[in-house]
């Protein structure tokens, strides 16, 4: 990408969307193409293909997408599947159509089996049962790596995938029954700190481990990949570690300073046991992440206190990892 390419950003209102307009704009591209949901519904096909038709976008970055932790995947899981083919086929289908030059398509950790082998390897996708929590929203997007790749190979179409982690920081959903599980106990930790409530109560054992990328430096990798990366296998982007959720619940109850106890609900799934993936494959292309844990922690508690809604005192209940 030069400077002046024509750039769309799917879902540049969401968590991951909002930073990649930020990691575009302090890198000096100055021909972002912005729509939101009122102007442009991604899951309207015929809408989605007068856009393209009419804009000659250069490089599509898809980050628009239905997402929740595990309560809302429980809940809604119908809304998960439907909205993410339909927004992935129809953005996917109609870059191609109007000679898009390069398209990112984001999947998730999420998609990877189960019990997939530790560190997970890019080539455990679909070698074995997947978490059955989060199974509508995995469906639909290894349904969109595959067609990334269908396309590569009829088409010659260059589509990349990339493979979060679990992402954090400006911009996230806190909402206790939609949010994943970092944003969910800065909510409730924080909450129950105004509120004087004396425990908080977790999902679960607290053993599953997780590791967790900050949202900018995901958007970092998005345009190194962009820059860099032109192979139809998906590439994982995490720091390559990984944290227990009780330990995260630890670090998250110092960095909101909630002086309580922690409790445990084992009526609760876990969901993955482990999400660790092997970030290699990035790592050689010569990327490395810049913020921390603790830091960001720091910097997401500090933007909640700024820009979210005033809290309510909330149930003690604190969802587990996502």
């Amino acid at each position: 990408m030069d400077r002046n390419s024509r750039i769309f950003v799917a879902g540049h209102r969401g968590l991951v969307g909002s930073a990649i307009l930020r990691r575009l704009t302090e890198a000096g591209y100055t021909d972002l193409v912005l729509r939101d949901r009122s102007q442009l519904d991604l899951t309207d096909q015929a809408a989605v293909r007068a856009y393209f038709d009419r804009e000659g976008i250069d490089h599509v970055i898809l980050a628009a997408a239905k997402v929740g932790g595990i309560l809302a995947n429980e809940r809604s899981g119908a809304e998960f599947i439907r909205d993410n083919l339909l927004i992935q086929t129809n953005v996917i289908d109609a870059a191609w159509r109007a000679g898009v030059k390069k398209l990112l398509f984001l999947g998730s950790s999420c998609l990877y089996p189960k019990h997939a082998e530790q560190p997970i390897r890019e080539e455990a996708l679909l070698s074995g049962p997947m978490e059955p929590s989060n199974k509508p929203y995995a469906v639909a997007k290894i349904a969109g790596i595959t067609m990334c790749q269908a396309y590569r190979k009829q088409y010659g179409f260059n589509a990349i995938c990339a493979m979060p982690s679990n992402l954090y920081g400006p911009g996230d959903h806190f909402e206790p029954e939609t949010s994943h599980a970092l944003p969910g106990m800065i909510r409730r930790f924080h909450d129950a700190k105004m509120a004087g409530n004396p425990t908080v109560t977790l999902w679960g054992t607290g053993t599953p481990r997780r590791e967790f990328l900050y949202v900018d430096d995901m958007a970092d990798a998005c345009l190194h990949l962009m820059e860099h990366y032109d192979s139809g296998e998906i590439v994982n982007v995490g720091p390559g570690e990984d944290i227990a959720i009780g330990d995260l619940a630890c670090l998250i109850r110092e960095t909101v300073g909630y002086p309580g106890t922690l409790g445990h609900d084992l009526d609760k799934p876990d969901g993955h046991p482990r999400k660790l993936m092997d970030v290699s494959r990035l790592f050689a292309t010569g990327w490395r992440p810049k913020v921390g844990l603790e830091e960001g922690l720091r910097r997401t508690y500090d933007w909640f206190l700024e820009h979210a809604a005033p809290p309510a005192p909330a149930p003690s209940v604190t969802q587990a990892a996502e």
